[in-house]
């Protein structure tokens, strides 16, 4: 069996570098811890019983400072927007299924990751939507080595449909579980409901 790859997108989690919408909406102090737990969280979940190699690719310059955990790998990303930097990133692991996500999806677990790489093994592509539009998750398989993310409205309910756009015609793409991610109070409420009982 190929290796696989997971990459996590982080930001350094301090006050003023991370969540700033989130932060309009319930304060810098609320929004940083909240982002510090979930990345946490998500480390130690994800990383716990790997079955794939597990790599942060952080930002600014200074996260390379920050105690990663094992076994959390980490490289820096690249400049540019969200498409140049994911797309680098994934092509950094070209030669083995690799499959992207942020930091900050409250519902994530080992059970997601594995279906999108179950998924890569029938398809070129996969993504996780979310519910604003977006995707909480990419992957490419080793069959893939093109960029689909130059004409996306990021940030808006067209991002997913601007992606999928990108890819020619004749490409396999798998779609998996819709997650929640947060931005917002709003998306920060509708998660907290969701996870109630």
């Amino acid at each position: 069996m190929s290796r696989r790859t997971l990459i996590l997108f982080a930001k350094t989690p301090r006050a003023g570098l991370v969540k700033s919408r989130l932060a309009r909406d319930i304060g810098l102090g609320p929004a940083t811890r909240w982002y510090r737990h979930n990345l946490a969280q998500t480390l130690r979940r994800l990383g716990k019983h790997a079955l794939w190699d597990c790599w942060v690719f952080g930002t600014p310059h200074h996260a390379a400072r920050w105690p990663w955990p094992n076994p959390w790998g980490f490289r820096q990303q690249v400049r540019g927007d969200l498409g140049r930097r994911m797309g680098a990133a994934l092509h950094a692991f070209k030669d083995r299924p690799t499959v992207l996500i942020g930091s900050d999806i409250p519902g994530i677990e080992p059970r997601h990751i594995s279906a999108a790489f179950k998924e890569l093994g029938r398809s070129d592509a996969v993504f996780g939507p979310s519910a604003d539009g977006g995707y909480w998750l990419v992957g490419f398989s080793p069959r893939y080595a093109g960029n689909p993310f130059g004409e996306v409205r990021w940030s808006t309910e067209h991002a997913l449909a601007d992606t999928l756009r990108g890819f020619p015609a004749g490409r396999r793409i798998g779609l998996i579980g819709t997650l929640r991610d947060v931005d917002t109070g709003a998306d920060l409420s509708a998660a907290a409901q969701s996870e109630r009982p």
